[in-house]
Order: C-alpha cells, then sequence, then structure tokens
C-alpha cells in the first residue's frame, strides 16, 4: 500500500505565498512516480498545476507558471509546491499523485495514487 498525504494549504490573502507538502508512506518501493500535483476548484474540473515528467523535467499549468515551483526530497518522499504571488482563482483543493506499480512484477501496469487533498483559499 502506498498513502499520499498533502498539508499546508490554508487561508491566505492574494499575493501570498504557501508551500505545500505531499508526503508519501507505506510501499515505498512500488511507487513508480512521484508525479506531482493537481487542482480542483469548485465547479470545476481536476487539472494539472505542476508535475515532474521524464528526463527530470518539470510541467507546469500555463496559469501558475513563474509562480509556483514544484521540487522533491527523495529521501523523505515528499514532494512540495511553493506557490507565491496566490491569486482569488487559486483556490482549489490541491491533491498529489502517484504513480504506483500494481504488482512486483511490474507487469501489470500502475495505477493513479491521490492523497486525500488540501485547500488552498486565497482571499482578495
Amino acid at each position: 500500500q502506498v498513502q499520499l498525504v498533502e498539508s499546508g494549504g490554508g487561508l491566505v490573502q492574494a499575493g501570498g505565498s504557501l508551500r505545500l507538502s505531499c508526503a508519501a508512506s507505506g510501499s515505498i518501493s512500488d511507487i513508480k512516480n512521484m508525479v506531482g500535483w493537481y487542482r480542483q476548484a469548485p465547479g470545476k474540473e481536476r487539472e494539472l498545476v505542476a508535475t515532474f515528467a521524464s528526463g527530470g523535467s518539470t510541467v507546469f499549468a500555463n496559469s501558475v507558471k513563474g509562480r509556483f515551483t514544484i521540487s522533491r526530497d527523495n529521501a523523505k518522499n515528499t514532494v512540495y509546491l511553493q506557490m507565491h504571488s496566490l491569486k482569488p482563482e487559486d483556490t482549489a483543493v490541491y491533491y498529489c499523485k502517484a504513480e504506483v506499480w500494481r504488482t512486483l512484477t511490474r507487469l501489470a501496469g500502475y495505477v493513479d495514487v491521490w492523497g486525500q487533498g488540501t485547500l488552498v483559499t486565497v482571499s482578495s
């Protein structure tokens, strides 16, 4: 089993900053990738915020480029999202996602594992 726990959300005024953390626990060796961060605002579909791609590259939503930074600490099995210059439209539940191998054979593919989410509310 792999569990992901997000933390760091809260209420912040526009222009402020927050750092979110996503810590993985359980069967860490089953993790294929700590993919990164997504968010879902009320009435909206879940969207990519910032993720790691192959080769160490990163992918950011256009709406957060230049404001958000994604990082990871492999020793702690943790992914971070540093958010600056927050805007009201950043208000959402932020989720982290990992790809987890289905079996030890690695032949059955992987599944997406999500954390419970952490709420970020940005006031105007």
